[in-house]
């Protein structure tokens, strides 16, 4: 028998790519502490990787011990920049400060995903891409937030590469849904491989 799916996750494009691929799930929000995790896992020297993925095995377990019959999916998705994570910048200046950083660099994104049931974790994948900025004009960047704040707030790096981010870009080597902030792919293999999902 199939069992019910839960995203552990607010996030609309995590569930329109869910739903676009027709499978079927409920959203429940894992209260969590972000900000005060990530903290506690820099002061340990954690890598951006190991943060992605312990903050996505945090919201599956979250959701998990009190759905236990159900697969829940946790994601969380994090910058890096040269060793150094980059978090959703809270103001405008901020994000002007982190697209001038990557301007004309390298960066890459993690996208985490953990597949927990009864409160124990079964499957976990961490997509990457990496991205290069183009060196764009000043003038161009102060447009760009003119546009786009206060929308790009919500995103890490200050850009949404499905709008007008991708206009920053000169090449993008991975996958499309990882950038996203979800490895689809990969998840849906597992769940197809489970029989969750029709062959």
């Amino acid at each position: 028998m199939q069992k019910n799916l839960i995203l552990a996750s607010g996030s609309e494009i995590r569930q329109s790519l869910l739903r676009n691929a027709n499978v079927s799930f409920t959203v429940e929000r894992p209260r969590i502490d972000e900000e005060m995790v990530k903290a506690a896992l820099l002061a340990e020297e954690a890598t951006p990787r190991d943060i992605a993925d312990t903050l996505a095995e945090m919201k599956a377990l979250k959701i998990s011990e009190k759905f236990p019959d159900a697969l829940v999916i946790g994601c969380d998705q994090v910058l890096d920049f040269n060793g150094q994570m980059l978090s959703k910048p809270e103001t405008r200046d901020e994000a002007r400060d982190q697209l001038r950083q990557m301007r004309g660099e390298r960066h890459m994104l993690l996208s985490a995903a953990v597949i927990c049931e009864a409160g124990k974790p079964l499957w976990r994948h961490i997509g990457q891409v990496r991205l290069r900025m183009r060196d764009f004009s000043d003038d161009f960047l102060e447009g760009y937030l003119d546009r786009n704040w206060p929308e790009i707030g919500h995103c890490v790096g200050a850009y949404k590469l499905e709008e007008e981010g991708v206009r920053l870009f000169s090449r993008i080597d991975g996958d499309y849904f990882t950038v996203l902030g979800l490895p689809l792919l990969e998840l849906l293999s597992y769940l197809t491989l489970r029989g969750e999902l029709q062959q």
